[in-house]
């Protein structure tokens, strides 16, 4: 073992002692080996041309993976392949700093990022991924960073409370969670009073609260820069705003302060009507961007980030009908999509000199939210306007689109900017080269996006809850794959595996659906369907 390793389970043994609680019972996978692992991450480090190293290298990448991520074990090749991928570059952005750790978008340094090379605009995203991570430290530690140690949270559009909520629902660890509670709050509150980076720059964090109930923001802090729909009253951020104030409320009743819960339950309920009053076009069926300007229309165009509401869960039922947008070939459909505008709209990917635009690439930061969104709506709603079939779809366009031809003619696992949506290609990489800029490598493991957590918590269905109940719901389609398994999955302190097993035969534990808590079996099923099982 190496020493790296060594030192990441005396930690994680240690903060058990001083927690007070007792190491999980089970501490290996149950049914899945390292070696589909170890084969994976051989390649991308053979591939690999490691340029800027932070806390965990390439050699040290094994042994890091192997202590604290889930095992993936499934008949799709790409998904699996990307999964491990996209777990190999997550572990490259964990940066040690004198105010701890912290997770970065670019591994080169950035003119636009805050303190430590951060930006806050991706951090969701790195968030949802890393509550997977066995060693909690990363995140305890980037939590207190973008609150307490000099993060900029309002930076750039950023769904804070809603992400260390989420993660809770993941560690169950209250302390940290309400610790919190008043710097949540806090921050909530600046967003609401108006707040920018630099008074001199008008376009640094704006976002702002507007006299119609709504939070305005640029598109560029959004992180969508030259967009058709342009800056206004946006889906995006009234979304992250609701999730926050629902986050804040729940937070706020574990820590037995009813009066936040009882506040922040009424600003989640007063965006909720904003959003769904100001922001839906009946005529277009699309939640869409409003300008700024009196008397302004809604935009004329339907864009991605109109699903953001459904990453929160925020709309009621009747607006599902916008999801048959997502699977239309005039709409967001694309071999290498979703598109970030429709294609019907005239001014899909027009010519702009920026390398950076949202008037139609597909961005795998849209495309982690949108179908963050999805599962939520499979989950959550009854409609039939897509389908777990379309989900499993969707996620493999996504899992393919991790790629990359090199000069010699070899395809590698790859993660950039953003993608010409018919042919795969990485559009800000081929820009920046062409002009032989000094940052041309910059999107290299680029970590602006989710993936893990997408098979995680949407595709084999572990879903995150505040009580001590495991819920499996898969989306794996009826009769798509014979077989699956995602073990080594720490979940409140316990180690939980998964595993669907048509005929019983490759893991040799029956057939159907079965969930392990540490070794123990605590629900199964001969259908894909629904389970629960509980943690005693």
């Amino acid at each position: 073992m190496s020493r790296s390793a060594i030192a990441i389970r005396f930690t994680v043994s240690l903060a058990m002692l001083i927690a007070g609680s007792a190491t999980p019972a089970q501490s290996e996978p149950l049914v899945l080996m390292t070696a589909a692992l170890k084969r994976y991450v051989d390649r991308f480090n053979r591939h690999d041309v490691e340029s800027m190293i932070n806390h965990i290298p390439n050699q040290a990448a094994f042994d890091f993976l192997k202590d604290n991520i889930p095992l993936l074990d499934c008949p799709d090749e790409d998904i699996e392949r990307t999964y491990y991928f996209r777990w190999w570059t997550y572990r490259k952005h964990l940066k040690e700093t004198p105010d701890g750790f912290v997770v970065l978008e670019f591994l080169p340094p950035v003119s636009w990022a805050g303190k430590h090379n951060t930006i806050s605009c991706p951090a969701g995203h790195h968030f949802y991924e890393g509550r997977w991570l066995r060693e909690r430290r990363y995140l305890d530690d980037y939590s207190v960073f973008w609150i307490r140690k000099g993060g900029e949270p309002r930076r750039y559009s950023f769904w804070a409370a809603d992400s260390i909520y989420s993660r809770f629902l993941v560690t169950g660890d209250r302390r940290l969670t309400t610790e919190l509670l008043p710097d949540l709050v806090a921050n909530f509150e600046a967003w609401e009073n108006g707040w920018a980076v630099d008074p001199k720059q008008k376009d640094a964090g704006a976002a702002r609260l507007g006299p119609n109930g709504l939070f305005w923001q640029i598109d560029d802090r959004d992180g969508m820069e030259i967009s058709i729909g342009g800056s206004g009253y946006r889906a995006t951020i009234n979304s992250y705003m609701y999730g926050d104030a629902v986050a804040i409320a729940r937070i706020a009743e574990i820590a037995a302060r009813s009066d936040i819960a009882t506040r922040f339950r009424r600003r989640a309920a007063e965006i909720k009507t904003a959003v769904e009053e100001k922001l839906w076009d009946e005529q277009a069926q699309f939640f869409k961007v409003l300008p700024q300007d009196p008397g302004a229309k809604l935009a004329d165009v339907r864009e991605l980030h109109g699903y953001t509401p459904w990453y929160f869960s925020l709309p009621s039922s009747r607006y599902s009908v916008a999801w048959k947008q997502l699977i239309d070939r005039d709409g967001f459909y694309a071999p290498y999509g979703p598109t970030t505008a429709e294609r019907r709209h005239p001014r899909f990917m027009f010519e702009h000199k920026h390398e950076c635009l949202w008037n139609g690439p597909s961005w795998p930061f849209a495309t982690s939210a949108t179908l963050t969104a999805m599962a939520n709506l499979l989950n959550n709603y009854s409609q039939e306007f897509v389908s777990r079939r379309d989900y499993l779809e969707l996620l493999r366009i996504f899992a393919r689109s991790h790629r990359m031809k090199l000069p010699d003619g070899t395809i590698v696992p790859w993660i950039d900017e953003n993608l010409h949506p018919d042919t795969g290609e990485w559009i800000a990489r081929t820009i920046l080269h062409a002009r032989d800029r000094r940052d041309k490598d910059r999107g290299k493991d680029y970590n602006h996006s989710s993936f893990c957590d997408l098979v995680i918590s949407g595709l084999i269905g572990l879903r995150p809850r505040a009580d001590n109940v495991v819920e499996v719901r898969p989306l794996v389609p009826d009769g798509a794959w014979d077989y699956f398994a995602l073990d080594n999955v720490r979940y409140r302190d316990r180690t939980l595996t998964i595993l669907y097993d048509r005929t019983g035969r490759r893991y040799g534990r029956g057939r159907g659906l079965r969930v392990y808590a540490d070794g123990q079996q605590i629900a199964a099923s001969e259908k894909l369907q629904r389970v629960t099982g509980s943690l005693k």
